[in-house]
């Protein structure tokens, strides 16, 4: 028998591919019409946000342990508990069965009668305001599992920023995301495209951080009409942005923009330098590439070139500046990607920064005397940035920092202005961190 696909039937069906793959993939979406596809992504985002205590409200109604329960059926109950205890607009008795039905369908009546039973037993305890509530002993364990981030994760953020200011993250990592969008000014201006979003009845906020940014309620607007595909603005935030800034390229000038795609700080370069100029952009995977081609074209980002390679591999000559905005854990980001907190770990934490150290020192063979090297990264760990600019600077004495004042707002500066460090819960945007490098000799 089969039945017609659902936002939730879809993102269950996504969330079961991300538990046994490690990987996020929403081409199942792509049958359904735009309001679902907007629908399944946020369940699926939100799902993975909430994730531990979603699993502990599972524990505390079930008769069956987590562990012995199938893929399939512990993502039909998180979907159902999340949309009874966290979607208002959703009645409990519609959550309660949808989600039997899809378990039905999926894994037979069976299985669908222990949903209901499980989701059942919820509604009566959430009906008497009494919801339980994590209670274990080992306080990492509890905080974990109340704010929905990994143990490691907890240990190393409470130990580094204490407990107070570890939760402030935390819950803004479980807060739906800020967005910005860019005005690209090869295809318009920023005022013309300020007339444009009032025209329309878009809200939005100018940021005063950087010229071109705007803080929007929704990225909707701006797909459904066509803004993005056309070339006009782009979805990006506004401290992705510093980056490029800090580079400050002139129109005469020849960069590389190393690990690129998909090419969205390649095209704000060439933002920057008015089209004019040469731009490299590198990058190891072909299919990132392609996107990034295209994005270059739509954006008439004409000096754009593109090349696919292992930067650790290129012998380039030596050039005016580069972007390297490395391949790191993203734990910045984690409100736009809560997947990522389940797919990292210490070790991969080690690796991103061994990584990150290679990339760092092929980058710094092809800087000219006197060109820039930007360093930049989406993560908030030390390893990934102040550690790694620190271990840069001792094995290279041809480069040195230069100061970031003037190109960026004071409240985003750190040590004494020579790096830019975001947090979502501090500045309301994503984390990023960034250098800009001399060198020297």
């Amino acid at each position: 028998m089969e039945t017609e696909a659902t936002a939730r039937s879809v993102s269950v069906d996504i969330l079961n591919e991300f538990d046994e793959t490690n990987y996020l993939d929403y081409t199942r979406a792509n049958d359904l019409d735009q309001r679902d596809r907007a629908e399944v992504r946020e369940y699926v985002q939100n799902i993975l946000r909430r994730r531990s205590y979603l699993d502990f409200l599972i524990s505390q109604f079930a008769n069956v342990s987590l562990e012995e329960m199938k893929t399939s059926l512990k993502n039909i109950l998180r979907l159902g508990v999340y949309d009874m205890v966290f979607m208002d607009s959703t009645p409990d008795y519609a959550a309660i069965n949808e989600s039997v039905e899809i378990a039905k369908y999926s894994l037979g009546s069976r299985t669908g009668d222990l949903v209901n039973a499980i989701l059942r037993n919820l509604q009566r305890d959430k009906e008497k305001d009494d919801l339980p509530k994590p209670n274990f002993k080992d306080r990492t364990k509890l905080i974990a599992t109340t704010f929905s981030h990994p143990e490691w994760m907890v240990k190393r953020w409470v130990n580094r920023f204490g407990e107070r200011e570890a939760f402030q993250l935390m819950q803004a990592n479980n807060k739906p995301p800020v967005h910005y969008v860019r005005v690209n000014t090869l295809r318009t201006k920023a005022e013309y495209f300020k007339l444009r979003m009032e025209k329309n009845d878009v809200s939005f906020t100018e940021s005063d951080w950087l010229p071109g940014y705007f803080r929007v309620d929704s990225v909707a607007p701006f797909i459904n009409k066509g803004w993005i595909s056309k070339g006009f603005c782009w979805i990006q935030d506004v401290a992705a942005g510093f980056a490029p800034t800090i580079l400050n390229p002139g129109p005469d000038e020849s960069i590389y923009d190393f690990c690129a795609a998909p090419g969205t700080k390649s095209v704000l370069l060439s933002s920057i330098m008015g089209g004019e100029g040469e731009i490299l952009a590198v990058d190891i995977s072909s299919e990132r590439l392609e996107k990034l081609a295209q994005n270059a074209l739509d954006f008439q980002a004409e000096n754009i070139k593109i090349r696919r390679a292992d930067v650790r591999e290129l012998d380039l000559p030596e050039t005016d500046g580069i972007l390297l905005d490395a391949p790191c854990t993203g734990t910045g980001v984690l409100s736009k990607r809560a997947d990522l907190r389940w797919r990292r770990d210490l070790e991969g934490l080690e690796n991103a920064v061994q990584l990150q150290e290679e990339l760092l020192d092929a980058s710094a063979r092809m800087v000219k005397p006197g060109g820039r090297l930007v360093y930049s990264t989406c993560s908030i760990e030390e390893e990934e940035n102040w550690g790694q600019v620190t271990n840069f600077l001792e094995k290279h004495e041809n480069f040195e920092l230069d100061s970031l004042d003037g190109y960026l707002p004071d409240e985003v500066l750190i040590q004494d202005a020579k790096a830019y460090q975001t947090f979502p819960h501090k500045h309301h945007c994503d984390g990023h961190f960034g250098v800009r490098l001399r060198r020297v000799d």
